[in-house]
């Protein structure tokens, strides 16, 4: 799929300049629905083209915050279809009908296990991980998960999925000399490849982090009720 869509980013970059916050929401709503949509094609061009002054306010840093953001705001109108899908249409209706839009009984079943494991905190991390990423919110969906919840941990790891994307867009803009838009996005992807255990260990990190906290947060609680 990367390969097929990278061709058409210099397309989609003459248009930036107005258009490219606007691209970069529509495309990474579709990324996070159940379509496949590799949102490496978006949000490193993205970053590369902030860092080069090519999207609408030509300030670098101010481009690149908001197409973070863009980035962000997108993926959570992606999790939001996916799981209101998943909440008015049920199991049943989903495992029947599902494959015809990409949703095959298997893909979904993982999905499942993944959050019966790890419960509701897999909406966030689950943003960070390919293949699976957009696919977590079904069963958010299905487990009626409170709508809160789910909208905060979704929109915070992607928020960080698209600002890991977007530096490294930036980073590539700063090395870049003639490279063109389709070699700077394949560069990116082995960018990340290379360093993706990297993002895993602060994934865990964070995750151990998010586990203490809650755990004293519970126990003071406790203590508080105790003496109550």
């Amino acid at each position: 799929m990367t390969e097929l869509l990278a061709g058409h980013v210099e397309q989609f970059a003459a248009h930036a300049h107005y258009w490219g916050f606007l691209m970069v929401f529509v495309f990474m709503a579709v990324e996070s629905s159940f379509i496949p949509f590799p949102s490496e094609i978006v949000m490193i061009p993205a970053g590369f083209m902030a860092a080069r002054a090519e999207l609408l306010f030509g300030i670098p840093s101010l481009d690149l915050v908001l197409a973070v953001l863009c980035g962000m705001l997108g993926s959570l109108l992606g999790a939001y279809f996916n799981y209101y899908l998943s909440l008015k249409l049920g199991r049943p209706i989903l495992f029947r009908y599902g494959k015809y839009v990409f949703l095959k009984p298997e893909t979904i079943e993982s999905a499942e296990a993944v959050f019966r494991k790890y419960g509701d905190i897999t909406t966030f991390a689950c943003r960070l991980l390919p293949a699976i990423r957009q696919l977590i919110s079904i069963p958010a969906g299905l487990s009626k998960m409170h709508l809160g919840k789910f909208s905060f941990y979704t929109a915070l790891g992607a928020g960080i999925w698209s600002a890991v994307l977007g530096g490294i867009g930036w980073y590539l803009a700063s090395l870049a000399g003639n490279t063109t838009y389709r070699d700077m996005v394949f560069k990116g992807r082995d960018l990340l490849k290379t360093h993706f255990l990297w993002i895993l260990i602060g994934l865990a990190a964070a995750i151990a982090l998010y586990a203490l906290s809650h755990a004293l947060v519970a126990k003071a609680a406790k203590k508080t009720a105790d003496g109550a």
